[in-house]
């Protein structure tokens, strides 16, 4: 600021001036001048509206120039705009609001209030599971603000009357209520410590913030059940009156809030039937609860916006979300059913197994709630062993073992009772130690060098070591283990962008064709093992049962994963060759992409998860658009055009018929993969999802030989316009196979 400038704002302001009493004063202007009186509440408070007096003093300031103080920070400023802004200060009175509720929590209730208020609090735990802040749900209620805030330290405290806790009066209140609202916030608590202690997506799934609060985390699990049994068996010993519906609905309630407390706060090594047997009771007791909702009286005063003014938050004010009743019954009954099918995950003992079932699960409609994500985490990680029961290393040696290594030395178990460094044995162990540790935090970048420091203990022999001329091939194991699980996540990820539906429909024919490409280099890097693993069972002369157990399980697993590449890989080609061909016949639109959107940057933006990958090559975009481009263009001016159009005409023919040899192709694999054994497959504890998938599958294929076979009819008819319609179906039989319908008139 100028020092004229700096000396105008002094001048302006001088006449302000602040009383011995902390008043704020103006020494030139009389009080009854002011166009504006505040509402005095207090008879020694002296106001003073300084509005006209600031404006006219802040003209002294140019553009871009900005009185601060040191103190003022840059957070107060921004917080200060928002003030008496009714969508940011939380703190906003309208005219005629209230600082506080007067709804009186501590009033007398009926029993059918009761039942409401529960049914209320339920709908608001069930959007808060579903991604809404607490302070738009469960905090928002003036009963559960009661309960929680001062914060409780035990369970006498934990109650809506702290200057008389052991009040008589009231009971639906201070016993039914209470019980019901503590149990409640209690199985938050344990949903909310799953949840954190896992892998979700903050504002997307779930919303962790907690403003501050705790959810009686304090509060022990055996004191909250001893508080609901003791509600149980006041409502139903008839010690006050109580119609049957009435007590039917709240003793269906508090039995219901039990078993899900017990569920929520199982632990991880429970045994399989008690896992399941407590999900399965919270699904029996659901059905209850709705039907016995029509018998409740909606409170709508116990829920009020203001609380979000004394939760520690710097968000502005949120809506309230009440959820409808109906659809937190069908979200709760698919969370109970997504909790028993977790269960499952106590029968697989094996990587195929586990990735099989995990698969499956993820494929399930509705899609499982984030807590059972984490919850199904947590389970297969338990305490640093794989479903509780086997330990990291034995895990990856176990898959090691069926994948490229089985009955090796290197996997042995036994080499870790070896303590003399001079055996090899003991150098296999600590460099596999080496290796699983890497594995453990993703570096598989060191599988190649452990490979090769292995042979010389393990005495590998080449495969062409013994021909003259012939240059030495190796297994290099772990690096084949590594690089096959590698191609199996790039699979995957490209069908997930299949089922996220995040692909366009003039886009579909490049990331099918990729997709072939990643499934075609995975079938010939699984035959390169089957290879290796034929002749070390061959060099073994006289195998023990125990080894011949492990190749058999070795070779069975191969010959699944071969089926399932290969099956994968027509099926992908099948539709790129379709896709080729629908859009050079113009029958899929390639115009409808925005004006900031370009060929080139969609590619790099669908190539992006594989930018760093080196193995296999990623497709440069002008390889790509050759590949899926075979046609040639007719140069303007040219005569005769006849000989380009018969071209591509050949062209065309050929690409439809290697979509109809494709898709009869892939139908014999995925009919054979159907029929493997769930042993084979890797499915035994969901063995039916897997086979349901699987007919899903099928269907698809024979959806797209139906669909080739109309598009090649059509074009040998002449291709008459008007007489064949084609529609991209994203809701298909199969997520990741997006097969088009073709409509002939």
């Amino acid at each position: 600021m100028d020092p004229e400038d700096a000396e105008n704002l002094t001048q302006e302001t001088s006449h302000l001036r602040i009383s011995g009493s902390g008043n704020l004063s103006d020494s030139t202007q009389p009080l009854s001048s002011l166009p504006y009186t505040a509402r005095v509440t207090n008879s020694h408070t002296r106001v003073h509206n300084i509005t006209g007096q600031f404006i006219k003093a802040t003209q002294a300031l140019g553009t871009g120039q900005l009185v601060k103080d040191e103190f003022f920070t840059l957070f107060e400023a921004v917080g200060a705009l928002e003030i008496m802004d009714p969508k940011m200060d939380s703190g906003y009175l309208a005219p005629g609001q209230s600082l506080e509720d007067s709804y009186d929590v501590l009033g007398q209730l009926l029993p059918e209030e009761v039942v409401g208020i529960m049914d209320q609090l339920l709908c608001s735990e069930v959007a808060w599971y579903t991604g809404h802040h607490l302070s738009q749900t469960l905090f928002s209620s003036l009963y559960i603000d009661r309960l929680l805030w001062p914060e409780p330290k035990s369970l006498e405290q934990a109650c809506f009357d702290r200057e008389d806790p052991h009040s008589v009066e009231n009971p639906m209140l201070h016993v039914v209520l209470r019980s019901y609202c503590i149990s409640l916030i209690k199985v938050c608590d344990f949903v909310h410590r799953q949840i954190i202690n896992e892998t979700f997506y903050e504002e997307e799934d779930f919303v962790s913030n907690l403003y501050n609060r705790k959810l009686v985390s304090d509060l022990s699990l055996t004191e909250v059940n001893g508080l609901l049994n003791h509600a149980i068996r006041f409502v139903e010993s008839k010690k006050i009156s109580l119609s049957d519906t009435a007590m039917g609905a709240l003793s269906c309630r508090l039995n219901f809030r039990k078993h899900f407390l017990h569920a929520v706060s199982l632990e991880p090594d429970v045994t399989k039937s008690a896992f399941i047997e407590a999900w399965a009771a919270c699904s029996r007791l659901l059905p209850e609860v709705l039907e016995s909702n029509k018998y409740g009286i909606s409170v709508p005063e116990s829920i009020s916006p203001k609380i979000q003014r004394r939760l520690a938050s710097t968000v502005p004010p949120r809506p309230i979300v009440v959820g409808d009743f109906k659809e937190s019954y069908e979200y709760l009954r698919s969370l109970f059913e997504d909790g028993k099918a977790t269960g499952v995950i106590f029968d697989c003992q094996c990587a195929h197994e586990i990735m099989t079932f995990v698969s499956i699960f993820g494929f399930r409609k509705p899609q499982p709630s984030v807590y059972i994500r984490c919850l199904l985490s947590s389970m297969i990680q338990n305490k640093m062993r794989v479903n509780g029961e086997i330990t990291f290393t034995q895990f990856i040696f176990d898959d090691l073992s069926e994948v490229v290594l089985p009955a090796d030395i290197s996997v042995d178990t036994a080499n870790y009772t070896i303590e003399a460094p001079q055996d090899p044995r003991f150098q296999i162990m600590s460099r596999m130690d080496m290796f699983v540790s890497r594995v453990g935090q993703s570096y598989l970048d060191v599988a190649e060098d452990l490979d090769v420091e292995l042979r010389k203990y393990t005495m590998e022999e080449p495969l062409s070591g013994q021909q003259p001329g012939v240059e030495e091939v190796w297994s290099f194991p772990l690096s084949s283990w590594a690089y096959h699980l590698k191609l199996r996540q790039m699979e995957w990820i490209v069908q997930l962008g299949f089922e996220l539906k995040i692909y366009r429909d003039d886009e579909l024919a490049g990331m099918y064709w990729y997709l072939q490409y990643l499934a075609n280099t995975r079938l010939q890097h699984l035959q390169r093992i089957q290879t290796f693993t034929s002749i070390r069972h061959a060099r073994i002369e006289s195998p023990t049962s125990d080894q011949t157990a492990a190749f058999q399980k070795s070779f069975a697993f191969l010959e699944f994963s071969m089926k399932e590449a290969s099956a994968t890989q027509s099926l992908s080609d099948a539709l790129s060759c379709l896709y080729i061909a629908l859009i050079h016949l113009s029958l899929i639109p390639t115009n409808t992409a925005p004006t900031y959107s370009t060929p080139q940057l969609r590619h790099a933006l669908r190539m992006r998860p594989f930018a760093q990958i080196s193995i296999p090559n990623v497709p440069t975009y002008d390889q790509l658009a050759t590949r899926l481009n075979p046609f040639q263009p007719i140069p303007p001016k040219f005569r005769p055009v006849l000989a380009y159009e018969n071209a591509n005409t050949r062209r065309l023919n050929s690409l439809l018929d290697s979509a109809e040899i494709s898709a009869k192709i892939a139908r014999k694999w995925w009919d054979s993969v159907s029929k493997c054994s769930a042993q084979a497959a890797g499915c035994s504890g969901c063995e039916k999802d897997w086979r349901s998938k699987q007919k899903d599958v099928l269907r698809s294929v024979i959806a797209l030989s139906i669909a080739v076979a109309d598009v090649k009819r059509w074009a040998a008819e002449g291709k008459k316009e008007g007489r064949i319609k084609v529609e991209v179906d994203t809701k298909g039989y199969h997520d990741w196979w997006i097969v088009p319908k073709v409509n002939l008139a």
